[in-house]
């Protein structure tokens, strides 16, 4: 039996929360968020965007279905978003150790030790929240005992990219038409998403110049922290850009499009980290519920005459995608792969296809 040993987070404001741990007996020090998804916790800490951060997950019970089996087909994970926890550490109000569920291995515990990350429960999570909303995203570190031996880290003071991006190309050979996919970080689950449409799939690290390849489109992936470090990928989509070949982005990927084609990026509070963000597609009254995992958004108004918002988020406002009004070039801030769920958009793959296979617009920019 695990002994629950006491741990405090603390806030770089001076802000002291007491608590037990269920994960590793680790110091650790990160940006700490907040996410308000009710499901998903394997996935989330697995996706590579929160590399570097400490999470808070809203839902008061965390952990009664366990974790899944670290199975894999065609080298690529059946469960998980990535082959590691990229959290610094997990902040949950009602820890279950106690889980139940047909595709569970282990508990949330045992696997935040056997990957030596931190986790503490017992915290209020409400308070922690409201915090965090009043005075925005800030560093934090989790401690044991009295000892209070580490320094605060900002992951943002360095290219979290570097960390996660794929480090040479990797191939996944489904079909004809070939995609490249800059991975700036990509969730696994945007790569099954692709390779169900039945393409030639080609992930590049984050800085590589596939340019000089030949490939039918450009996909860009999302991606951990400030996009300002992704400068040199930028140049690569603007140059790309020059041709009319299909390029769709995601999350980080419309950051890094919407900086090509002339526009800027800026710092939320506390970011978006949910399952259920309402966007609009400008133009019309059309809905959809999203699943969102950033820190910065698009400034929308510094775009080129060529281009114009495409989504925007009912919440505060926010620019939720971009697309250009005449070339095949579109994206979006939000997740249309999201595990576990919504799906209301995960038509996009589709759609994004038939442009790479028809280089004919497919409806998907008129609509």
């Amino acid at each position: 039996m695990h002994r629950y040993k006491p741990v405090r987070l603390i806030l770089e404001n001076g802000t002291v929360f007491h608590g037990q741990s269920f994960g590793a007996e680790k110091a650790a020090s990160g940006e700490v968020v907040f996410s308000t998804a009710m499901v998903g916790y394997p996935e989330s800490l697995t996706d590579p965007s929160y590399e570097g951060q400490i999470l808070t997950l809203t839902y008061p019970i965390i952990g009664n279905y366990g974790v899944p089996a670290e199975s894999e087909t065609d080298g690529i994970s059946d469960f998980f978003e990535s082959g590691r926890i990229h959290i610094s550490g997990l902040i949950v109000q009602d820890y279950c150790d106690d889980y139940s569920h047909w595709n569970a291995q282990q508990s949330l515990g045992d696997w935040l030790r056997q990957h030596n990350v931190p986790g503490v429960s017992g915290i209020d999570t409400r308070l922690l929240t409201k915090v965090l909303r009043e005075k925005g995203s800030m560093l934090g570190k989790i401690v044991f005992e009295e000892e209070d031996e580490i320094d605060f880290y900002d992951p943002e003071s360095e290219n979290l990219v570097t960390k996660v991006s794929c480090k040479e190309p990797v191939e996944y050979r489904y079909g004809e038409k070939k995609v490249v996919m800059i991975d700036c970080g990509a969730k696994l689950q945007i790569v099954r998403e692709l390779i169900k449409q039945r393409i030639h799939l080609i992930r590049v690290p984050w800085d590589y110049d596939f340019t000089g390849m030949d490939y039918d489109g450009l996909f860009i992936s999302n991606g951990p922290g400030n996009p300002d470090y992704c400068a040199i990928t930028v140049e690569h989509i603007r140059k790309a850009m020059q041709q009319d070949k299909p390029v769709f982005g995601i999350c980080m990927g419309n950051q890094l499009l919407a900086k090509a084609a002339g526009a800027n990026t800026y710092k939320l509070k506390y970011g978006h980290r949910s399952h259920n963000q309402p966007v609009r597609r400008v133009g019309d009254n059309a809905c959809f519920i999203t699943s969102q995992n950033h820190g910065y958004a698009v400034n929308e108004s510094l775009l080129g005459d060529e281009w114009e918002p495409w989504f925007i988020n009912m919440n505060d406002g926010t620019n939720e995608g971009i697309r250009h009004k005449t070339k095949p070039f579109f994206s979006v801030q939000f997740h249309p792969e999201a595990t576990g769920g919504p799906t209301d958009t995960r038509f996009f793959f589709e759609e994004f296809v038939k442009l790479v296979t028809a280089r004919q617009d497919s409806g998907i920019l008129t609509e």
